[in-house]
């Protein structure tokens, strides 16, 4: 009877393994399928006027936007970088877990597309604005409007070195990639791609890029986890990366299409709606505190402000765009006694001058924010940097994008008006709208919008705050929290695939020993 019993064990280990091994291969192709990396839209063409695409592509996407997949693509090994808990053995290290590991870059990805400034535009040289770490010439604060320092002529897409400035100040960098939690690419995507634009050649738009993710795959901090600790910048909007075809004509390059650049984190001023490995950051504003103080007197300031008017708006109409609300907002605007207007028109030189606005804004209890080429736009953030309540028209204005530095309470510091209705004329004015707002409310709105200051400010790179976080440091803290995500995701798919590979031994022995009993 013993030995029988024993004749018995091989085979309910082999009956076993076969009842589960369907099982795992269904859970394999599952995540083959649906973890795949989404289908991109086509992009825009480049006239710009973006805003009426973006409708279109939204409307092609399903419910539910599919997680990227984590399989190693682009060239990830199997020789896992440990995690800081097991590396940073003090737990005393303020920096413990928090590492940032900087690549040192060829300069072709920086340092010569820095130097190629005076030709990236036709009809404006760029490198007046790479002064002062990027930030610009200081601004003239001759009528008031902002404070005697800390205020810049900073191009609105010219984030790529602000960033990459304020990250070599971070204070727990490392030399050791094995300690870090993340690591930096600082390649200045959004200043790359700005020099093929309005080019007919697709090959010279790509040619970065590509030349970037051959150097990044071939290193071994990208071996540790294929690429998705690495993160990088582009001042850009996801639109100008996402080319779909090799047409000479066809607008940007293809950087999002890329494997390898899908494994990395990619954040923009403005992401694309259906991927899940680009973040939006803040836009740069005028505003670059040298320290706390700075923040707070500005603050300080913002809430004393005398607000006449119940909204305001400073913008152009989008004669081309088919989409655009912007001239319902402008007609309602200049026909009413409580709505600041400054209305842009082309050409018009006091649009240009950033204190024409900022005073409208500092003076207004809330600011209308509709699209523009694309779905947000600079002046969102100069709007709370004022302390004006933003008023948006569109979902990925602002709530589906800046989801790591705006609250998730969307009512506590915005109000959103769907722009169908303010097209279709079904819905009460925004003017009606917004007097419906009870008077504390606004007020408590306005404080939230002040309170939101320092995270959406990108301080002065030459300097350091002392304890408040600007956008940088959230935008970090995030990445990291990220990496860390996938980095247990990993970890977990390599316990479940090693447990399937000693299933699979085990069938394969109880057959052998079925066999030989036999």
């Amino acid at each position: 009877m013993e030995k029988s019993g024993q004749r018995w064990l091989p085979r309910l280990l082999l009956l076993a393994a076969m009842s589960v091994t369907p099982w795992l291969l269904i859970v394999y192709c599952h995540r083959s399928v649906f973890d795949a990396p989404p289908v991109g839209s086509p992009h825009p063409p480049s006239q710009l006027h973006f805003h009426s695409l973006q409708e279109a592509q939204l409307k092609k996407l399903p419910t539910t936007t599919p997680s990227r997949a984590l399989s190693a693509a682009a060239g990830g090994g199997d020789a896992h970088r440990r995690s800081n808990v097991d590396v940073d053995t003090n737990a005393n290290d303020p920096c413990r877990g928090r590492y940032l590991y900087i690549h040192d870059l060829p300069p072709r990805f920086n340092a010569d597309i820095l130097a190629n400034c005076l030709h990236w535009y036709q009809w404006i040289d760029m490198c007046q604005y790479l002064a002062n770490a990027g930030l610009g010439a200081p601004l003239d604060n001759a009528d008031g409007a902002f404070a005697d320092r800390g205020w810049y002529a900073t191009d609105h897409f010219g984030l790529d070195v602000i960033f990459h400035s304020r990250v070599r100040q971070y204070g727990c960098l490392t030399n050791d990639s094995a300690r870090a939690a993340a690591v930096f690419v600082p390649y200045y995507a959004g200043f790359d791609v700005v020099q093929h634009l309005w080019s007919n050649n697709a090959t010279a738009k790509d040619g970065t890029p590509l030349a970037l993710v051959d150097w990044l795959t071939r290193r071994p901090e990208w071996r540790a986890m294929g690429g998705r600790d690495h993160f990088f910048m582009s001042g850009r909007t996801a639109w100008d990366h996402q080319r779909q075809t090799d047409s000479d004509s066809e607008w940007g390059n293809k950087l999002l299409r890329l494997p390898a650049v899908q494994n990395m984190t990619v954040l923009f001023v403005e992401k694309a709606p259906w991927t899940d490995f680009d973040f939006a950051v803040p836009y740069p504003t005028y505003f670059h505190p040298a320290k706390d103080a700075d923040i707070l007197q500005w603050q300080q300031r913002m809430r004393g402000m005398k607000r006449d008017w119940l909204f305001a708006f400073a913008g152009g109409e989008r004669p081309g765009d088919p989409n655009s609300i912007r001239h319902n907002l402008i007609r309602e605007c200049n026909a009413s006694d409580s709505c600041n207007l400054v209305q842009c028109r082309k050409g018009e030189k006091r649009c240009l001058i950033p204190s024409t606005f900022m005073r409208v804004f500092q003076t207004a209890r809330f600011c209308l924010q509709p699209p523009g080429d694309t779905y947000t736009r600079r002046s969102v953030f100069d709007a709370i940097i004022a302390g004006c309540v933003p008023v948006f028209f569109h979902l990925d204005s602002a709530y589906r994008q800046y989801r790591w530095h705006l609250p998730d309470d969307h009512a506590s510091y915005s109000v959103f008006i769907s722009e169908e209705d303010i097209r279709s004329g079904n819905t009460s004015s925004v003017e009606e709208t917004l007097r419906r707002i009870p008077q504390k409310v606004a007020e408590q709105m306005t404080e939230t919008v002040i309170g939101l200051i320092p995270r959406l400010v990108y301080a002065d790179p030459r300097s350091k705050l002392d304890t408040l976080k600007d956008a940088v440091d959230f935008t970090v803290e995030a990445v990291i929290k990220r990496v860390n995500k996938l980095r247990k995701e990993m970890g977990d798919q390599g316990a479940s695939s090693a447990r399937g590979d000693v299933l699979m031994q085990t069938a394969a022995k109880a057959t052998s020993k079925v066999r030989s009993d036999n």
